[in-house]
């Protein structure tokens, strides 16, 4: 078992504590005395003057400045500010494309010292040896990572087809490995609400195991929203506006603010700053963050920065990001400094900017002005390598075929980008096939884990603005399918072939030219590159999105490409078996209604 697997429980060593207690007496030394910095007090919201003791990975002590000075190694940070390590919630490594150790490598030299990682991407191409590989890629790096088991694979079950099927037997499983923390984000809210016993079967094995049951309840309210909470699920994610924060709070849910919907930050701030005090359940997530902006604004400490920004109080952004966060995944150890407590420490050079000149994990000085201090040993890649199982495509595989010509032909729209509703349109067939609607963009998902036929399923966009190209991901949320957006077949089909040449990743496609390519070979979502080649090649694709259609913020993005196929979410999305709807449970296999 890893070292890693056995916290909170190591710092319960006799030999350790008493190393300590010695040392916060003056009778021994400290490993390392951190002194000349102004302490984060979590507790009291207080900035005051305080010297850190360490002995191994504890604080012995919290001292006035100056009262000791017996130590191994002594670190000056005279006009710093020491808080506890970040804590990020709720996260997906997939989301930046890169490997888990260069993830790390990222992070850490910023502060954050634990996230809180749902690996469901890796679920949702491999199974459970997706997930077993996950635990293992990241049980000895030094930064904390708390894995949890995914609970929806697929995401919408009868609604999609992914690369594998988790039920209550699976969720059992994973809940008895070391090293998982609990379930994951509960994405199928309609089966938890109506008490679908495969959902009520997974949250049962959680509830059982003690351990956490986190959610995704994306546009719950009144009695929906109670009856997910009454299931057993206890936090969310998906807040869409200020009132959506407040009527969750009131709740009770531990909220995990993330950070990667920035234009609603600045409400939220808000809202919270009219509140008597921060709400205890009140934690920071960053959910998703893309390889470009990991590199260059980084990860929880970008949203610390944000919020304060956008004006919450330094010490309330911290304390949601520390102790709070610690409270909520039950980890008393983390989240404080104080006597007694891990010591996972960040030192920032300002409180506004919060620049990390230090970060300290289990005692051990790990990263020192932005860069590591060790090396990070990489995991095998190769098991999961290989996940594009389809073959090369051509333009008429996109196209939605018709048994006659028709002068007229109604066909189903998914109208509106991230909030999906139901339209239609009349059109014209010719030669077979639909021709596409005015105004609309082509969307077509293929499955490619091998569990169905390879066949592209195509439906239209409404107010996705005019494709002068076409987009292929195997990024797509979340069973990750092959799945392509555009204005032309011509152009959807070289974009999909250079993705399945690459063996998954994301291809830009105009005029019957290759515009950019991502190549993520691990699971068709990461790459095994550095962050900043990592980091490039997504710049170019977002750079060469830019030539093939104009985003309309806040919803037309180009994010949303991500998450058009998220079945789970309310309204139609378009899935590798046809149209789907959460709320009637109904696919549509093609989109011609007539």
């Amino acid at each position: 078992m890893s070292k890693r697997f056995s916290e909170p429980d190591d710092l319960a060593s006799p030999t350790l504590r008493r190393r300590a207690v010695a040392a916060a007496r003056g009778e021994a030394d400290f490993d390392l005395l951190i002194t000349g910095g102004t302490l984060v007090d979590m507790v009291t919201g207080e900035l005051r003057k305080a010297d850190i003791g360490i002995v191994d990975a504890l604080i012995a002590s919290v001292h006035e400045h100056g009262a000791f000075s017996r130590a191994k190694s002594v670190m000056r940070v005279d006009g710093q500010f020491i808080t506890p390590g970040l804590i990020d919630t709720h996260m997906h490594i997939e989301s930046s494309m890169v490997t888990p150790e260069t993830y790390a490598r990222a992070v850490l030299p910023r502060g954050v010292t634990t996230i809180c990682w749902d690996p469901h991407e890796f679920g949702n191409v491999h199974g459970l040896n997706g997930v077993r590989w996950a635990l293992d890629a990241v049980a000895d790096l030094p930064l904390r990572v708390v894995t949890l088991a995914p609970s929806c694979v697929p995401s919408a079950p009868g609604l999609e087809r992914a690369g594998a099927d988790f039920g209550p037997r699976e969720m059992a499983e994973m809940l008895s490995w070391p090293g998982i923390g609990g379930i994951a984000e509960v994405m199928n809210m309609q089966g938890v609400i109506e008490a679908d016993p495969r959902m009520s079967g997974i949250i049962d094995a959680g509830l059982a195991s003690g351990k956490l049951v986190c959610g995704h309840a994306r546009s719950l309210t009144g009695s929906r929203l109670n009856a997910f909470m009454a299931a057993g699920i206890t936090s969310d994610h998906e807040l869409t506006s200020a009132a959506d924060l407040l009527e969750k709070l009131r709740a009770g849910m531990a909220i995990e603010l993330r950070g990667s919907h920035d234009h609603l930050l600045p409400e939220f701030v808000d809202v919270l700053n009219k509140l008597p005090h921060l709400p205890q359940t009140l934690t920071l997530c960053t959910d998703d963050v893309f390889p470009d902006d990991l590199l260059n604004a980084g990860g929880l400490d970008d949203v610390v920065r944000r919020l304060v920004r956008y004006g919450l109080m330094p010490e309330w952004a911290l304390r949601a990001a520390t102790l709070n966060a610690a409270r909520r995944l039950k980890r008393d150890d983390l989240g404080l400094i104080a006597s007694g407590r891990r010591a996972d420490i960040a030192i920032f050079a300002d409180f506004s900017e919060f620049q990390c000149t230090y970060t300290i994990v289990n005692g051990q000085l790990v990263a020192r002005d932005g860069r590591m201090l060790q090396a990070l040993a990489g995991h095998d890649c190769s098991p999961l390598h290989g996940s594009v199982q389809v073959p090369p495509l051509e333009a008429d595989d996109f196209k939605v075929r018709v048994e006659n010509d028709r002068a007229q032909v109604e066909v189903a729209i998914i109208d509106r980008p991230r909030f999906t509703q139901w339209a239609s349109a009349l059109t014209k067939a010719e030669d077979g096939f639909v021709i596409p609607p005015p105004g609309t963009t082509m969307i077509s998902v293929t499955h490619r884990h091998g569990q169905a036929e390879a066949r592209p399923k195509t439906g239209y966009l409404g107010q996705w603005g005019d494709w002068k190209g076409a987009f292929c991901t195997t990024v797509a949320h979340d069973s990750h399918n092959l799945t392509v957006f555009g204005g032309n077949e011509a152009d959807m089909a070289l974009a999909a072939n250079a993705v399945i040449e690459m063996g998954g990743g994301m291809a830009v496609a105009q005029g019957g030219k290759i515009l950019a390519r991502l190549p993520l070979p691990v699971s068709g979502l990461v790459s095994e590159a550095p962050l900043d080649t990592v980091a490039e090649e997504f710049s170019n694709i977002r750079t060469a999105m830019n030539q093939v259609v104009d985003w309309q913020p806040p919803y037309l993005v180009f994010k949303a490409c991500f998450g058009a196929t998220l079945a789970c979410n309310a309204g139609p999305h378009q899935t590798d078996i046809g149209i789907a709807d959460v709320a009637s449970g109904k696919v549509l296999e093609t989109p011609v209604l007539n």
